[in-house]
C-alpha cells in the first residue's frame, strides 16, 4: 500500500487529543514522521507513545503556542529531526466561552484570539521560513464550519475561525509560487471525548441531536475523518490544492 507522505517530517499541534490525536495517527500511518506537540505533557506524550505502537515515528515537543519563542524552537527541533520540515497541520486551539458578545471580557477575547488565530499565524510564519530554505512544504490549519458562518454565544471563536481562513488564503498567496501550499480544513462537530461524553448526558442530549439534524450526513465526524483530509491535503495528490477552506463537514454548510 502507498504511503503518500513516507519518511516527511510533520508537526501536528494540538496532538494529544481529539482531532490532534485522531489526526496524527493517520499521517503516521501515511508514513509520516509526526512532531506532536501539546502544552499537556501526558496527553502528548500519549499520543506519541500510541503511534510508535502502531509501527509509527513520532516525537514529542512540548509548547504553548500562546508563547512565541516556543513556536520558534518547535519548528527548529523539527526540522533538527531529519534536516527538513515538510508538513505541518495547525490544529490547536480553545473553545468559544459559551457568552453573548456583551457578557464577553477583555481576557476571554484576547485569549482566543491569541491560541485561536495569533498562534496560527507564528506558526505559518516559523514554518514557512524553514521549509523555504529546504525545498518547499504543505500546511494544513483548523479552522471550522464557523469559519464561513456564525451561531449565538461564540463572537471570539467565530472571529478567530474567520481569521484563520483569511489568513490561509493569504499566506497561500504570498508562497504558493515559492513551493509551500496553504490549505485550511472547515470541520463540522467531531466526535471528540468531550463531545462524546456529552452527548451521554441527559442535559445535552435534546441539543446534540438538533445539531445532529444540521448534519445532512446524519451524524457528527470522527477525529480520523479529520486526519484523512488532512493527509491528503498534505499530500503530493493535492499539489494544486492552495488557500483552499475545504468543509469536512458531513454537509453542515450546506443546509
Amino acid at each position: 500500500m502507498a504511503r503518500p507522505l513516507e519518511n516527511r517530517t510533520v508537526i501536528v499541534t494540538g496532538a494529544g487529543g481529539g482531532i490532534g490525536h485522531g489526526a496524527s495517527l493517520v499521517l503516521a500511518d501515511a508514513g509520516a514522521y509526526i512532531v506532536v506537540t501539546d502544552v499537556v505533557t501526558e496527553t502528548g506524550e500519549a499520543t506519541a507513545a500510541a503511534i510508535r505502537k502502531a509501527g509509527g515515528q513520532a516525537t514529542f515537543v512540548k509548547a504553548d503556542l500562546a508563547i512565541e519563542k516556543d513556536i520558534e524552537r518547535l519548528v527548529a527541533e523539527a526540522v533538527a529531526i531529519n534536516g527538513r520540515l515538510y508538513g505541518a497541520f495547525n490544529n490547536a486551539g480553545v473553545e468559544q466561552c459559551a457568552k453573548p458578545l456583551h457578557e464577553l471580557t477583555t481576557e476571554q477575547w484576547d485569549r482566543a484570539i491569541r491560541i485561536d488565530l495569533t498562534s496560527v499565524f507564528w506558526c505559518i510564519k516559523y514554518q514557512v521560513l524553514a521549509m523555504l530554505k529546504t525545498g518547499g512544504g504543505s500546511i494544513v490549519n483548523t479552522a471550522s464550519s464557523l469559519g464561513q458562518v456564525a451561531i449565538k454565544n461564540a463572537s471570539e471563536y467565530v472571529a478567530a475561525k474567520h481569521g484563520v481562513v483569511g489568513l490561509t488564503r493569504a499566506a497561500a498567496a504570498d508562497y504558493g509560487a515559492l513551493g509551500v501550499r496553504v490549505n485550511a480544513v472547515l470541520p463540522g462537530i467531531v466526535r471528540t471525548p468531550l463531545i462524546a461524553r456529552l452527548t451521554q448526558d441527559p442535559g445535552f442530549s435534546a441539543m446534540f441531536d438538533r445539531l445532529r439534524e444540521r448534519h445532512p450526513i446524519g451524524r457528527f465526524g470522527e477525529p480520523a475523518e479529520i486526519g484523512a483530509a488532512v493527509a491528503w491535503l498534505l499530500s503530493d495528490a493535492a499539489s494544486f490544492m492552495n488557500g483552499a477552506a475545504m468543509a469536512v463537514d458531513g454537509g453542515y454548510l450546506s443546509t
